[in-house]
């Protein structure tokens, strides 16, 4: 989309007619992009002449006799847009998959807008655009409206212009909406914008499974698996939730925070895990961030179920590994009388500040509400695992090539050390569970020094850089290699010594999609057995119980 005359407003960001053409990705996945014309004048000029400047503009671009047409609605008021059909290599690569082709497919006849016929919209749906009933668009209340205009208001007139704002939520509320409407928002006034994303299960420009600090300075006109980019800082945690291993997100939190520098705003994005102990974890998070600002972003619904964020209530609840105020009082008072303790328990609690909290009532349709969700989280992880994998795909190639027709790295076994997160794995089998696997490329301090022939094994997690994930396609015993399929640069693959398997699959239309592989489909077979012990669907047991509670854990 190219503005050629006037400005129009996209997801809060402004394009005007002296900016470049930006890709707009429209797609089914999420809610519509809306396309708002801004009133506009310009001073000195009269309303004829800005008119005959429109004119100039569509001379450039559409023929007389179109031209001649079209002038009879335009007015000097107007805004002039050239739309493009789009094509690049990450759309190219995952319609190539028979499960995502519809993502890109314009499904016209049932898209019919009511209030305009569609044959009037010929040419829109020439490249692939299509007009929408208003329901199906950016829906934002007004108190989505007014928080984001406080925010920004607040950003120009800080003294440093460095707030830090904490978005969060349950499930299914407008959280990643609403971030990319606030980073759009801002970056009409600033340069750019940090991002902390810790919503490991739904990442915004990072693979499922990490965690990341981005330096934002393009606005986001696309869904997440479009726009998977560099980070500043990366982690690979390793899976979609933290409740297996709450301590180590804490600490990934601790170490991405630490390279915040707060030379710009940051937004943090949270997970919709907010009960039982997801509501710990935030309670942790707010008072180790410190953030200026709380969004909290609610139903109708679910606000009379959900626990509002005050600083107060923030101040007195019980974290995952911080205490509440009046515990702490409580250990002040036994600190006197016992003088073994150490004064670094009552030091846990941070954050005691406080913060404003901003309540945002989120009304579109379908809010909250999972079965109205046409494309499933765990399908919304396949396409940004792929979106990631797409950058291999060469910039100029017309047809998408598969994954397994790529060459990939050979990597010696003891030029990198070898993890399985979140569960315990016996050296013998540590590598059948590498194997066809997806995996953190990582680097470890001190470096890898091992003459050993075997694998190089880790005792327990690090919390390191990540610079991407990648692919052990293959492993071969003989010559001590493992094959690894990656995009990322050849630059930062020289500074990986550290493999992390976690709980992130490669998603199975991968391997379901080996065209011209004769015989056997490599990693898949129909001789499966689910009467074999251990076979069959993964049980989650979900009776964690809560630090508070130490005689039910005995």
């Amino acid at each position: 989309m190219t503005c050629l005359y006037g400005s129009v407003q996209v997801l809060g960001f402004t394009v005007g007619q002296e900016q470049p053409p930006y890709h707009l990705y429209s797609l089914p996945t999420h809610a519509a992009l809306t396309i708002e014309a801004l009133p506009h004048c310009k001073p000195g000029r009269t309303k004829r002449e800005m008119k005959m400047e429109a004119k100039a503009v569509l001379r450039q671009h559409i023929a007389s006799a179109s031209r001649h047409t079209l002038m009879k609605e335009v007015t000097s008021s107007c805004s002039v847009l050239l739309l493009e059909r789009l094509d690049t290599p990450e759309t190219l690569f995952l319609s190539s998959f028979p499960e995502y082709k519809e993502i890109f497919a314009s499904h016209s006849k049932r898209m019919i807008s009511g209030k305009l016929a569609f044959h009037e919209c010929a040419a829109l749906t020439s490249i692939g655009v299509v007009v929408l009933p208003d329901d199906q668009g950016m829906n934002m209340s007004e108190s989505w409206m007014a928080t984001v205009q406080e925010l920004v208001k607040t950003c120009l007139e800080d003294d440093n212009g460095c707030p830090v704002i904490l978005t969060c939520g349950g499930k299914n509320v407008g959280k990643s909406t609403f971030n990319r409407h606030l980073v759009n928002s801002l970056l009409n006034h600033i340069p750019c914008v940090e991002f902390l994303e810790l919503d490991i299960g739904q990442t915004e420009f990072s693979p499922p499974g990490c965690m990341a600090l981005h330096l934002v300075t393009k606005p986001i006109f696309s869904p997440p698996y479009i726009h998977q980019c560099e980070p500043r800082k990366m982690v690979y945690y390793g899976n979609v939730l933290c409740d297996r291993d709450p301590d180590r997100y804490m600490e990934v939190v601790r170490y991405l925070y630490a390279e915040y520098k707060k030379e710009a705003p940051l937004v943090i994005n949270t997970m919709g895990w907010i009960k039982g102990l997801g509501l710990s974890v935030l309670v942790d998070l707010i008072r180790l961030l410190a953030p200026t600002h709380v969004v909290q972003l609610v139903t109708t619904k679910g606000s009379q179920d959900s626990v509002v964020l005050t600083p107060e209530f923030v101040q007195t609840a019980t974290g995952w590994q911080t205490k509440g105020k009046h515990q702490i009082q409580q250990k002040s008072v036994d600190l006197r009388t016992s003088s073994s303790s150490s004064d670094e328990e009552v030091q846990m609690h941070v954050g005691l500040q406080g913060h404003k909290l901003m309540y945002i009532h989120s009304e579109f349709p379908g809010v909250e509400d999972g079965s109205c969700l046409k494309y499933r989280s765990n399908v919304l992880r396949d396409l940004a695992l792929l979106g990631s994998f797409s950058h291999l795909q060469p910039l100029d190639i017309s047809h998408p090539l598969s994954l397994h027709s790529m060459l990939p790295y050979q990597v010696p076994f003891n030029a990198v050390a070898l993890h399985v997160l979140h569960c315990d794995v016996t050296p013998t089998h540590i590598l059948y569970a590498g194997n066809a696997s997806l995996v953190g490329l990582c680097r470890i301090p001190g470096g890898v020094n091992s003459h050993a022939d075997g694998p190089v094994l880790l005792s327990q997690a690090p919390i390191c850089d990540c610079f991407g994930v990648g692919i052990i396609r293959g492993i071969n015993l003989e010559k001590r290699l493992y094959y690894i399929l990656t995009p990322v640069p050849v630059a930062k693959l020289k500074q990986v010594n550290c493999l992390l398997v976690g709980a992130i699959t490669i998603p199975h239309t991968v391997f379901r999609n080996q065209p011209g592989v004769t015989g056997e489909v490599p990693y898949l077979t129909s001789d499966y057995s689910f009467t074999v012990s251990g076979a069959g669907k993964i049980k989650v047991c979900n009776s964690l119980r809560r630090r508070e509670h130490p005689k039910a854990m005995s």
